[in-house]
């Protein structure tokens, strides 16, 4: 089968290899799409840094670079494992959760599966990723979706699930007197706005400084603003009538987004990341930081319940329409010019490109 495969920093090659076998407990999943992350990016760029080098394969799956990437994937059944009892069936649409974790340490069973110290990706750690025709999956990690739902969009669950335990971890359950700012309009600022928006959050208000993602994100929010035209810190404090910002999402990972958030924020308000600054870590504001009592929290993935919610939600329609995220639909062949190099060279101009590495279906 063909497969993209990580070498090393601007390597990534589309390759011949064998097709996966079932080992225990795993399905084969004929691959539909595959989206691009920006994890996929810097990895690409700069990596590896969450892929498992040769000299360190990773601890669960063994296995190191080159490695099949694509953690946002969905597909076919095409083989179960031997002995399987489940109610997944050959042919069955699913949605893959990538995460690798051991599920029996004590932070597995007692706080959460998304902090295990072995914690891992398909498509970065092992066991093959989206970016190949066929993926071999645990079973376990397959969520069955109706036939109904269109495959075309059910790679987005990935980074909604990101969004949704965001919004979890901010700690606020009741969004309806809330008012907040969103900083950045890609795959995951809009996320988050959609997940707000079902959520119910009294105001939501986005920073996007590029012209195609704050026309993308307009649609989900209240307001959007321009930091480059407009000064954040007052449009925030107009938009409501004085108030300020209850909770911030910084989906950007920027510094001069962030010095604006903390100045927007109210007293003891909530600064949720989102985000990983690739570039330059960012330097957080002490100063405001500490004469408002902010409270800052952080995250990366997400719980099993997020992912599962997640499923259910977008298999009963409640995200609506997801097309709009999707900026670009290519072949495999293209990953690296048409996926990678373009979401780098031209990411003004997109937020989500989404890969089928089976060409005969790219037309459907």
């Amino acid at each position: 089968m063909k497969a993209a495969r990580f070498h090393g920093v601007k390597d990534i090659r589309i390759e011949e290899i064998p097709l996966p076998t079932t080992a225990a407990g795993l399905a084969l999943i004929d691959v539909e799409w595959c989206g691009i992350c920006g994890t996929d990016l810097h990895e690409y760029l700069a990596g590896p840094v969450l892929i498992s080098p040769t000299n360190k394969p990773h601890a669960l799956t063994g296995e190191h670079m080159p490695i099949v990437m694509g953690h946002e994937f969905c597909g076919r059944i095409r083989q179960l494992p031997d002995g399987y009892r489940g109610v997944l069936a050959v042919g069955q649409p699913v949605m893959v959760d990538p995460r690798i974790y051991c599920g029996i340490c004590n932070t597995c069973n007692e706080i959460s599966t998304n902090f295990c110290p072995k914690i891992g990706f398909l498509g970065l750690n092992g066991q093959g990723g989206g970016l190949a025709e066929t993926a071999a999956v645990d079973v376990n990690m397959c969520y069955a979706l109706p036939e109904t739902v269109d495959l075309r969009l059910a790679a987005l669950i990935e980074p909604l699930s990101v969004a949704r335990h965001a919004v979890r971890v901010s700690g606020i359950t009741d969004l309806s007197r809330i008012r907040v700012l969103i900083l950045g309009g890609g795959p995951i600022g809009q996320a988050v706005a959609l997940t707000l928006k079902n959520w119910g959050a009294l105001e939501v208000i986005a920073s996007e400084p590029a012209d195609l993602r704050r026309e993308q994100i307009k649609h989900l929010v209240d307001a959007v603003i321009d930091p480059r035209a407009q000064n954040v810190v007052a449009e925030c404090k107009n938009l409501t009538c004085g108030s300020g910002i209850d909770l911030v999402f910084d989906c950007a990972g920027v510094l001069p987004a962030m010095n604006a958030a903390f100045d927007a924020l109210k007293n003891r308000g909530i600064y949720v990341n989102v985000a990983v600054a690739w570039q330059s870590p960012p330097i957080i504001p002490l100063t405001a930081f500490m004469l408002k009592e902010i409270t800052i929290k952080g995250t990366l993935t997400y719980e099993d319940e997020d992912f599962a919610a997640v499923v259910h939600d977008f298999s009963i329609g409640r995200f609506g329409n997801l097309e709009s995220m999707v900026t670009a639909r290519i072949g495999l062949d293209e990953v690296v010019d048409g996926g990678f190099e373009r979401l780098i060279c031209d990411k003004d101009r997109h937020i989500k490109i989404l890969v089928i590495p089976r060409r005969h279906l790219l037309s459907l």
